[in-house]
């Protein structure tokens, strides 16, 4: 891990209002149901005139081992019916440890050991979600090194 200070800070979030898919899913499929999912749920907010006001972001409700117990999809401007696995859910408003992760997906372990160390150091103890928001849509020709991902970690202090 690195050594380099962390910026971080405890906030309280908001409830919000989302449209998500949530499985259990084998690590080495995690980035074919990212694939599957926001497609899914982009086609079904469409059909139901449902906006997102926000981007995209999975919640993880499990510590990862083999696999991963995930929901992915976007903040809305109101529930959605649920429809081909597309629910309506929400991420929760708790007091939460967060972060920016700039660079690619693959540095995105890394960080978040890195928030749960300095969790730990402010005398505040991990708890659960926590969730990725992904600031930054990416695309195929970009550089990951632009890529803007904010870590949420629900703290009991």
């Amino acid at each position: 891990m690195s050594d380099s200070p962390i910026e971080a800070e405890i906030v309280d979030t908001t409830t919000t209002t989302t449209a998500t898919i949530r499985e259990t899913v084998a690590m080495v499929d995690v980035r074919e149901f990212f694939d599957r999912s926001f497609g899914t749920i982009g086609a079904v907010l469409a059909e139901q005139g449902v906006s997102p006001v926000g981007a995209a972001f999975a919640l993880y409700r499990s510590q990862p081992s083999d696999t991963l117990d995930i929901e992915v999809g976007f903040p809305t401007d109101r529930p959605v019916a649920f429809d081909r696995g597309v629910g309506p859910s929400e991420i929760p408003g708790v007091r939460a440890a967060r972060t920016i992760h700039r660079g690619g997906f693959d540095g995105l372990a890394e960080a978040w050991g890195r928030l749960a160390q300095w969790i730990i150091g402010e005398g505040e103890v991990p708890s659960r979600p926590y969730w990725e928001v992904y600031l930054t849509e990416p695309s195929p020709d970009m550089d990951p090194a632009d890529l803007r991902t904010e870590l949420n970690w629900a703290v009991d202090g």
